[in-house]
């Protein structure tokens, strides 16, 4: 055997497979910490108005802010119902948001029909029902208010609910839903004698408890949110909801932060509650119904 020939040592080839593996076991990793980030700057803003709404008004206005109360008070929110009124403004809130919830109903027999009936016109009256999708509620606010003034529905709760009652969004979300439910069921029961009101009432409805959910949810965040139209249509302060109390409040409070949080929390807090409640139901209902 020659000097020459001399064992060399193989090279160590890097495997891509092996790095691909590396490169997926850092990913979850690393989108955990960009998640949780985010997830805390968003929730940062919610958390402060919490706990700024039980903080004594001395933490509030103190510099630097001081992040945790010296202590607890509820004091801002006795104050809020039993001396600005905002008891009455919630009892607003809530009949408003009542009222809208009859439109449920009328929104799931539109829908239904546009589904699952046949009839002359139904594609240009469908086409003309998203049309109005475009139009913004502005534009309409003064013919509205002048028909409502007409019929005698002014500076009350059902004039400041009736022009949200039915929206266009909630019969395509109900159309686009109902549009799944198997058309033999219903001749099923159409052949079993059942009646279009039972087959509506102990089918559909049932079989559409996700997109119902998902109504439930837009319906009351609009009512809970109303703002402009009842700041228009009511002139009696004592009809005045939530978001307009709010307003009014910080235009006759500007000093007292604590305060305006504690109304904020007021007008927040349920719409998340209603949230958490019905999410399951609302991501179900999207998904089934063709939105993404």
């Amino acid at each position: 055997m020659s000097s020459t020939d001399t064992l060399v040592p193989p090279r160590v080839v890097a495997r891509p497979a092996a790095t691909a593996r590396t490169g997926r076991r850092r990913r979850p990793w690393m989108a955990g910490v960009v998640l949780t980030l985010g997830a805390v700057l968003t929730a940062f803003p919610f958390a402060w108005m919490i706990v700024s709404a039980v903080k004594p008004r001395s933490d509030s206005v103190a510099y630097p802010p001081h992040l945790l109360p010296s202590h607890v008070t509820v004091q801002y929110f006795t104050q809020l119902m039993r001396q600005m009124d905002f008891g009455r403004y919630l009892v607003n809130t809530l009949g408003v948001v009542l009222i809208s919830m009859v439109g449920l109903l009328v929104m799931a027999m539109a829908g239904y029909g546009f589904a699952k009936f046949s009839f002359r016109g139904k594609e240009p009256i469908f086409f003309l029902v998203l049309t109005t999708m475009m139009i913004p509620v502005q534009v309409t606010m003064i013919p509205t208010y002048l028909i409502l003034n007409g019929i005698g529905l002014t500076n009350t709760l059902v004039g400041i609910a009736l022009p949200t009652l039915v929206s266009a969004f909630g019969v395509f979300l109900f159309r686009q839903f109902m549009t799944t439910i198997p058309t033999e069921v219903l001749e099923a029961a159409r052949i079993d004698g059942a009646g279009e009101a039972r087959i509506f009432a102990q089918i559909v409805l049932p079989m559409s408890r996700p997109i119902l959910a998902v109504q439930v949810v837009l319906t009351f965040i609009t009512g809970w949110n109303s703002f402009l139209w009842p700041l228009v249509i009511a002139s009696d302060q004592g009809l005045y909801t939530l978001s307009v109390g709010i307003a009014l409040l910080n235009q006759q409070v500007a000093t007292n932060p604590s305060l305006q949080m504690a109304a904020a929390a007021v007008m927040v807090v349920p719409v998340l509650v209603v949230f958490v409640v019905f999410q399951r139901h609302i991501v179900q209902g999207f998904a089934l119904s063709g939105l993404k």
